[in-house]
């Protein structure tokens, strides 16, 4: 039987409410489930430093560490020597031990690169000294995946731009869900779109939508609108927000779970309203295929990594960040909406899902070796 080793330099998080803290637990779970159908033997190692080092060296004494087909590596948002609890390291040469060992057997390793916001001044917050200490730990960790790491999985081609590492680059956005697709019937106007997602920044596009949203129901009532958010972002939202929302009678709910799932089934289309940044173009966020795992088709704005994604397989309409520009896109979502549908149905599970991000790592470490 053949064996893979999933590394995680970094405990698995117990609740998983964000994009980061859920990505390396469904690929876990995928790499299980495609192993359990191949025959192939999955192993992970993950914790605290110290616990990732007492796993390592129990493996390898077993000698289940003396075949490895390839493994598969995740980064965090910090660099990976500081992802224990206080962010001192237990056992700082662990990782470096690992791939060193993976590498004198010649074993492909694949590493998934995060995120480079360390990158961006306006978004990465420390100052001073703390700020060019971290910067310089963040420039140590890409000499270290170029040094050890065959190939660097990113969430979108894009943001191999500002990525200074010199090793192939491959993406691997997030993956769908299996969900039972609804079977829609034909859909009546007002429409039912929904937003789900933060509303505290500028960036995230809320009052865009509602311009929007205004627009395109000046004639008639063409769309529905619920947005879902954080309780406390909507709280501090400013009164002529709330009052925006109200006139425009949009629903607003705070859930998230299997109560999202059901508020999902309830709507016709779904919304990505992100204003354009440097950013924005080659971050691909969760909710899109979210989205689209509960056969919902998109309206999203022209954001390089999202619109690529959309458009190859025709899940959505893509617009400008304007609000008459996204008014013409749900104009036109109201004509293409059933054919999205079904290309969703017919294509996304195949192509998106968290088992197809496996296949994919594994065509692209070992090719089609068995």
């Amino acid at each position: 039987m053949k064996t893979v080793l999933i590394y995680y330099p970094f405990s698995l998080a117990a609740e998983r409410n964000s994009g980061s803290k859920l990505r390396p637990y469904e690929m876990h779970q995928a790499f299980l489930r495609w192993g359990a159908k191949e025959g192939v033997d999955v192993l992970l190692i993950a914790g605290t430093s110290a616990e990732r080092e007492k796993q390592f060296q129990e493996l390898r004494s077993q000698g289940k560490l003396d075949d490895v087909w390839f493994c598969y590596m995740e980064n965090q948002t910090i660099p990976l020597w500081l992802t224990d609890p206080g962010h001192r390291p237990q056992r700082p040469f662990v990782d470096r031990d690992v791939l060193r060992y993976l590498k004198a057997r010649n074993v492909p390793i694949g590493v998934f690169y995060r995120d480079v916001y360390w990158k961006f001044p306006d978004l990465y917050p420390l100052r001073g000294w703390k700020k060019a200490a971290m910067q310089m730990m963040y420039r140590w960790e890409e000499r270290f995946y170029e040094r050890y790491c065959d190939v660097i999985f990113l969430p979108s081609l894009e943001m191999g731009t500002y990525v200074a590492i010199r090793r192939p680059m491959v993406d691997l956005p997030p993956g769908g869900k299996q969900k039972p697709f609804q079977r829609f019937g034909t859909a009546k106007q007002p429409l039912n779109a929904i937003y789900v997602g933060g509303i505290n920044n500028a960036d995230y596009g809320l009052l865009l939508l509602l311009e929007a949203i205004r627009l395109a129901n000046r004639r008639k009532p063409l769309v529905s609108l619920t947005v879902v958010c954080r309780k406390d972002e909507y709280e501090r939202q400013p009164l002529a927000v709330k009052e925006e929302l109200a006139a425009l009678q949009v629903r607003v709910e705070h859930v998230s779970g299997e109560a999202l799932d059901r508020l999902y089934a309830e709507m016709d289309f779904a919304f990505i309203p992100r204003r354009r940044s440097e950013y924005n173009d080659f971050s691909v966020p969760v909710k899109l295929v979210d989205y689209l795992s509960s056969g919902l088709p998109i309206v999203a704005t022209a954001c390089s990594a999202q619109k690529r994604l959309i458009e190859a397989d025709g899940y959505g309409v893509i617009c400008d960040d304007n609000p008459s520009s996204m008014a013409e896109a749900i104009a036109k979502m109201a004509d293409m909406l059933e054919e999205c549908r079904l290309r969703i149905e017919q294509t996304f599970m195949a192509k998106h899902s968290w088992e197809a991000r496996v296949e994919k790592v594994k065509e692209t470490l070992v090719g089609g070796l068995r």
